[in-house]
C-alpha cells in the first residue's frame, strides 16, 4: 500500500533531449515508454498528472535565429516538435492503458485537442494524463515558460522538472566533478545565483504562484514515484 503521496496533483517538464535517449535525434521510443511507466506509477498513487514536453530533440527555435533566420517562425518550428513528442508520448501512455489527451496551444484539431483551462481540468478531474503540447503558443516563451504557466493554469501543487542530472547544481556536474549539489534553494536564490534550472521567466512566474519547483533525474526509473512517496533524490526550490 503506498503512502499518501505529497503532492496530488503536479505538472511533468520533460525535455525534448530526454526523449533522444542515446540517440543523436528524434524519438528512441523505449525512452518514451519508461517515462510513461514513471507517470502511470505517480497515476496508481492518485496524483493527477499534466505533462509538459520539449522539443530539443526534434527542432530549437533558437538554432535558426542563431543563423540569422526568423527567430518567430524558428519557434513555430520548434512549438511543432513538441506536438510530435506529445502525441508519442500520448502513444506509450495509452499502450500501458492510461486514459491521455493531449490539448495543443496551437489549433490542430484534426491531430489534439486545442488548449484550454476548461478542457485541461475537466480530463484531469476525469482521471486522465493531460500532455501540454505547443509550448505558450506564442513565440519568444521556452516550453519551461509553458510548464509554469500550465502548473498555474491547472493548479498544480508542484513543477517536477525532468533533466539529466539528478539535481541542481552550482555547475555543470558532467563537466566540473568540484560543482556543489544543493538540497533545498529559494525561488530567489535560483534567480540570483543564476542557476541554470529553468529559464528566468519560468522562475518568476512559479515563485509568484508560490509553486514549488522539484529538479530530478529524468533517467532514474521510479525516480518520480519515489519523490512523490517523499523519497527519491531531488533537488527543491520552495519559498515555504
Amino acid at each position: 500500500m503506498h503512502s499518501k503521496p505529497t503532492y496530488k496533483r503536479v505538472l511533468l517538464k520533460a525535455s525534448g533531449e530526454a526523449m533522444m535517449g542515446e540517440q543523436g535525434f528524434g524519438i528512441d521510443v523505449a525512452v518514451a515508454d519508461r517515462i510513461a511507466s514513471d507517470i502511470a506509477e505517480a497515476r496508481a498513487m492518485g496524483v493527477e498528472v499534466g505533462v509538459v514536453v520539449g522539443g530539443g530533440n526534434i527542432f530549437r527555435g533558437v538554432a535558426v535565429a542563431s543563423k540569422g533566420g526568423d527567430r518567430v517562425t524558428g519557434d513555430h518550428m520548434g512549438m511543432l516538435a513538441t506536438v510530435i513528442n506529445a502525441l508519442a508520448l500520448a502513444t506509450s501512455l495509452r499502450k500501458i492503458g492510461i486514459d491521455t489527451e493531449v490539448l495543443s496551444a496551437i489549433a490542430m484539431p484534426e491531430i489534439c485537442q486545442t488548449f484550454s483551462q476548461r478542457a485541461a481540468l475537466h480530463h484531469l478531474e476525469k482521471g486522465r494524463v493531460v500532455i501540454f503540447a505547443g509550448g505558450t503558443g506564442n513565440p519568444f516563451f521556452t516550453t519551461d515558460s509553458a510548464a509554469a504557466l500550465r502548473a498555474a493554469e491547472m493548479g498544480a501543487q508542484a513543477i517536477f522538472k525532468g533533466t539529466q542530472v539528478d539535481g541542481i547544481y552550482s555547475d555543470d556536474p558532467k563537466k566540473n566533478p568540484d560543482a556543489e549539489r544543493f538540497e533545498n534553494l529559494t525561488h530567489d536564490e535560483v534567480l540570483r545565483k543564476g542557476l541554470a534550472v529553468m529559464d528566468v521567466a519560468a522562475v518568476a512566474l512559479a515563485r509568484e504562484n508560490a509553486i514549488p519547483i522539484v529538479v530530478f533525474s529524468i533517467h532514474e526509473p521510479g525516480g518520480f514515484a519515489a519523490i512523490l512517496n517523499g523519497g527519491g533524490r531531488a533537488t527543491i526550490v520552495n519559498d515555504a
